[in-house]
């Protein structure tokens, strides 16, 4: 059975969550305590030599970068899909899932955890801004994309939307209004089962 080391306040580990529910994949949940700093102990890293969560282990094999894991379960269980069955659906299923690291997650970041687990006087309010406004811009560029869509690629629910509804979930701690497409199509992300069900407390 795949096994799967998380923390309930990762949203990298909430994607491979909701990836699980989605495909309805049996799994054992193993949580990191990282407030202990178990993370950093030799025992997980020998599972995961970076200390982060989530890590999926299989009979001896070990997968430690959420889209990686993700797509590995695209690909040992395939249905139901979550990717276009042809190749160019499945490279702009990709290229989603990257930006959504590059544009948004990293600067989600910057914002989120302050926010949540730091006072105030020790908040770097320059670099959220920033963050803030390059988040800002992606949106815009996603809701040209969403105009007349549910959906980012094949009007259907896929991968881009599993690695995007950890971090839109958090659009109103970030004070991020989004426009008009996107606000329908996170609405839409996160009314779905899995995403309520891996919902973490704000």
């Amino acid at each position: 059975m795949i096994k799967i080391h998380w923390h309930p306040y990762s949203t990298y580990s909430r994607r491979v969550m909701i990836a699980l529910l989605e495909k309805h994949i049996p799994h054992e949940l193993v949580t990191v305590d990282m407030a202990a700093r178990k993370h950093r102990e030799p025992e997980y890293l020998s599972v995961n030599p970076y200390g982060r969560v989530p890590t999926l282990e299989e009979d001896g094999f070990l997968l430690y970068e959420s889209n990686a894991i993700l797509t590995y379960l695209e690909a040992t269980h395939p249905e139901p899909a979550l990717v276009p069955a042809d190749a160019r659906g499945r490279a702009v299923v990709d290229m989603h899932m990257r930006l959504c690291d590059l544009q948004m997650a990293r600067q989600a970041g910057i914002i989120i955890f302050p926010k949540r687990f730091l006072p105030k006087e020790r908040w770097d309010e320059k670099a959220m801004a920033q963050a803030k406004g390059e988040i800002e811009r992606h949106l815009a560029i996603l809701d040209s994309q969403l105009d007349g869509r549910e959906y980012l690629v094949a009007d259907r629910y896929s991968l881009a939307e599993v690695s995007y509804t950890p971090f839109v979930q958090f659009l109103p701690v970030m004070e991020i209004a989004p426009p008009p497409a996107v606000a329908a199509w996170v609405a839409r992300m996160l009314d779905r089962p899995s995403a309520r069900q891996t919902a973490p407390a704000q």
